[in-house]
């Protein structure tokens, strides 16, 4: 029996005949190198974020209030971009197929944070110097916007119906990963050669080590088969002519895109806030009670231990009660402990501000292991990259992307470093409504059309 024969035997769920004929030792390895892409992609974030003092005195020229202003302005723009690269990204991957698309998008994004890295200073080339990282960060957030739908949907559809969010929350946990690592790298590195090395060049080599990890990912990536649901609907001649059109002409896909807006809303306090913006924050928003940046990065550290432990554990939850009520559970529960958690990590001691950031992490675990599951579910192969791609970068530009900047602007207005608990409640409330709209998907096949 022809493989379009074997997916197509149940009409439109293929899932069922992937999950007999697809060999354990394929999908790990799709698994492995979407985890990989995940792993490059977050790095670039996570070293952006937490080295923006360094950024500001070489990029901007100085890192008063106003260099920094303009350096999370860099990180903002990069998600600004992130929609225009879904959307081609994604009718590129829904109607030329994933796998090529998806090494070259980890080439483009490794580039850019390397050549991040090779920026001259402000002294030597004046407002050139802000200019060239505007324009790298444009392309990293082009090549990020295709990224993170084509590479859950690529995992997605090889993964077994049984497992699929098991197997797909290991891109998510490449992802805290690369912050752990990017954590520890820079701490390794501020405290070995000193702050003033770290102003003058060592801030540059964490971005030009994306060169190797890219070549890495590129690697395992060029080597993969085609995802079987896609090769499925070229076989049957069935694949979308145009996958943009379709999915924002259908009420059901619109409906689809919509909640996958406001779904991951409570990524932005998630991811951005509690890792990517977390050491800026201890260094320079708890006025007398500010951490060292080591300190900082090691009450980082801690937390992205925790939730790199949880998700694999919350994804196997998922797989066996169910999306929606995991989902729901991390919800109520980042909601709850926010604001007496954030109110111990503002106490200034490094004891309790592990204690704070460790549970913000597992409570937030939920969510970062389902919710992409979810969101991949939701569509069907023949729009899946570019609806998801679309709905998916527009709520990282509304809720994640302008995290540090607008959290930096509301802590100097109010006076209050209390902000981003009420960033995260609010947040969470967001997703807990969201989740009440959507339709349970465990364990269910892929929709072909």
């Amino acid at each position: 029996m022809a493989t379009s024969d074997r997916l197509h035997s149940t009409s439109d769920q293929p899932q069922a005949a992937v999950g007999v004929i697809a060999q354990d030792k394929v999908v790990r390895k799709v698994t492995v190198a979407g985890a990989i892409g995940s792993f490059v992609e977050w790095y670039d974030y996570g070293i952006y974020g937490l080295l923006v003092t360094y950024l500001a005195i070489n990029i901007m020229g100085e890192a008063d209030a106003g260099g920094l202003f303009l350096t999370n302005v860099g990180f903002l723009v990069s998600f600004l971009a992130r929609p225009f690269g879904g959307v081609i990204c994604g009718f590129l991957g829904d109607r030329l197929g994933r796998k090529k698309l998806l090494a070259t998008l980890l080439v483009l994004i490794s580039g850019a944070t390397a050549a991040l890295g090779l920026i001259p200073s402000h002294t030597a080339i004046g407002v050139g110097a802000p200019v060239l990282l505007v324009l790298l960060r444009v392309l990293q957030g082009f090549s990020a916007g295709g990224e993170v739908a084509g590479a859950m949907s690529f995992v997605g559809e090889y993964a077994p119906d049984t497992r699929r969010n098991f197997m797909m929350s290991f891109i998510a946990v490449g992802s805290f990963v690369a912050l752990m690592f990017g954590s520890t790298f820079s701490a390794v590195l501020i405290t070995v050669l000193g702050d003033d090395a770290m102003t003058s060049w060592a801030w540059r080599v964490p971005f030009l080590l994306a060169v190797p990890l890219g070549y890495i990912g590129f690697y395992i990536r060029s080597r993969l088969e085609e995802s079987p649901h896609f090769t499925a609907l070229r076989e049957q001649k069935t694949v979308a002519r145009n996958p943009l059109r379709e999915a924002l002409t259908s009420k059901r896909h619109l409906k689809a895109i919509l909640l996958t807006i406001f779904l991951p809303a409570l990524n932005g306090p998630g991811y951005y806030l509690l890792f990517v913006y977390m050491p800026t924050y201890l260094k320079t928003s708890l006025g007398d009670h500010n951490f060292s940046m080591v300190r900082a990065l090691l009450v980082t550290a801690c937390s992205l231990i925790a939730i790199v432990t949880s998700i694999p554990l919350m994804a196997r939850l998922s797989d066996r009660i169910g999306r929606k009520p995991v989902l729901a559970i991390s919800s109520v529960a980042v909601g709850l402990v926010s604001y007496p958690m954030f109110l111990l990590i503002t106490t200034g001691r490094f004891g309790l501000a592990c204690i704070g950031t460790v549970v913000l992490a597992v409570a937030f675990s939920g969510h970062a292991a389902v919710v992409h599951t979810m969101l991949a579910e939701m569509f069907p192969t023949s729009v899946r990259y570019s609806a998801y791609s679309i709905g998916f970068s527009v709520s990282t530009v509304i809720f994640g992307g302008s995290a540090p900047l607008v959290m930096t602007d509301l802590i100097e207005s109010t006076g209050s470093n209390l902000v981003p608990a009420f960033a995260a409640i609010l947040t969470a409330a967001i997703t807990l409504v969201t989740v009440a709209f959507l339709r349970e998907t465990k364990g269910q096949p892929l929709a072909s059309h």
